[in-house]
């Protein structure tokens, strides 16, 4: 049976910051295949929600609530909680994960 993936107000803030920088600073295909692509992901994850690792980041921590799934450079962050997969991030992996991790699943 497969998993229902849900996207958290932030994690669908993020997507559409995403899709709007990539086409305002490459080009509109470029947004649409990039978006193509982490759908496919969220496609993957609701069949195989336990296929991802867990973050460096939260796992020095102690915490193993949280798994990672790559769409290079992309991070997607989700949870599974019963028959469902929450979707918490998708950030660009280059960025400062330790502090985008804390501020975004500890803090918030």
């Amino acid at each position: 049976m497969p998993f229902t993936v849900l996207l958290t107000d932030g994690a669908e803030r993020d997507l559409e910051e995403l899709y709007d920088y990539i086409t305002s600073h490459d080009a509109p295909q470029k947004a649409d295949h990039v978006l193509s692509q982490i759908e496919k992901t969220f496609s993957r994850l609701s069949q195989l929600p336990e296929q991802g690792s867990y973050p460096k980041e939260l796992l020095a921590l102690g915490i193993r609530d949280y798994r990672e799934v790559f769409f290079k450079p992309y991070r997607i962050i989700y949870r599974v909680m019963d028959t469902n997969v929450f979707i918490f991030l998708i950030a660009d992996g280059r960025r400062d994960m330790q502090t985008l991790l804390q501020c975004r699943l500890l803090h918030g």
